[in-house]
């Protein structure tokens, strides 16, 4: 009899110990709730954080703020992503240079994408295009190969940096062709569409904000998008591979991570979250003035782009001997 009343008494402290767990989970967040960007401000993957705080916060009851740990291709910030506590307050956005490519391109990386992180979802992406200076007289791909093979390491290429996905696109796009091209690496994309307006380069493959509206002021000529089929933004562009350069989609997309063994329940939470602000018309419209459209992305869909990423430039990095420090 006292062995069944003991027993009783452990499956009631058993079934609170439940509920006290339950509803720890159900009350999370109660706490602030921060979001790591490895870029600086005014950066892409900046921007969707901060439209994302703003529109979570309230729906958590909570404060979300943004973090920015800029630094080596977005290494520094992606690895404070990666040893945060996994306790349910800390999230980041990060970009596909820091989970494939840099994996490759730094010989050493303080983290490892697919242990050390949860990957959520793609929040948005957008078209890279490749855009030449007017000068250079190409109205469409062939006519820049034409120009290209004409007069062989006379033209450069600006990147947003070595090992960038400006860099590997443009990289993958001379040899594809056969071609050689200079290239001249810089720190922003900014600076890329200044070097191709002064002269000092006369082509890059960049994300859309950064060229459009010089397009559509006749400063720059877009040529084709880096994307696997055309893009709903620029519909008008065709894809480099209907141009005859098939293989080269350098997509600029950005997507939402977690400290590996970050709770399910608040990583499901602020996903839904995410997800729910990625289909707001309003979200949308905002998201269409910046050249980005939603993915909203299962993880399993997040990890299939990153492997397919991590494919695709592996290869490309090796064969051209491409290092973060050369």
């Amino acid at each position: 009899m006292k062995l069944l009343k003991l027993l009783g008494a452990a499956a009631v402290c058993l079934s609170g110990l439940v509920a006290l767990s339950a509803q720890a989970q159900d009350a999370w967040p109660s706490k602030t709730v921060r979001i790591l960007v490895p870029f600086g401000p005014g950066s892409t993957p900046d921007t969707m954080a901060r439209m994302t705080a703003d529109y979570i916060g309230p729906k958590l009851g909570v404060p979300v703020v943004v973090e920015n740990k800029a630094g080596a291709g977005g290494n520094i910030g992606t690895a404070a992503m990666a040893k945060a506590a996994p306790d349910g307050y800390t999230f980041g956005i990060t970009i596909s240079g820091p989970l494939a490519a840099n994996t490759v391109l730094f010989p050493k990386l303080p983290y490892q994408p697919a242990q050390d992180l949860d990957f959520l979802t793609i929040a948005a992406t957008q078209p890279s295009v490749l855009v030449v200076a007017p000068s250079l007289g190409a109205q469409n791909v062939d006519g820049l190969l034409k120009a290209l093979r004409d007069r062989p390491g006379d033209y450069n290429y600006g990147s947003m940096g070595v090992g960038s996905i400006s860099h590997l696109a443009m990289a993958a796009l001379a040899a594809t062709s056969g071609t050689d091209i200079v290239h001249v690496p810089y720190s922003t994309s900014a600076q890329v569409v200044t070097s191709i307006l002064s002269g000092e380069t006369q082509m890059g493959i960049l994300p859309a904000a950064a060229v459009m509206e010089q397009v559509a002021s006749g400063k720059l000529q877009a040529l084709a998008v880096a994307t696997a089929k055309r893009s709903a933004i620029l519909p008008k562009l065709p894809t480099l591979a209907e141009s005859g350069m098939p293989g080269i989609e350098a997509d600029a997309w950005m997507g939402f991570v977690a400290p590996h063994g970050t709770p399910k329940a608040a990583e499901d939470r602020f996903t839904q979250e995410v997800v729910q602000m990625l289909k707001d018309p309003a979200i949308v419209k905002q998201l269409a003035k910046l050249h980005e459209e939603p993915v909203a992305s299962t993880p399993a869909e997040m990890q299939a782009v990153v492997k397919g990423d991590l494919e695709r430039w592996t290869p490309l990095i090796k064969a051209n001997n491409i290092r973060f420090d050369n």
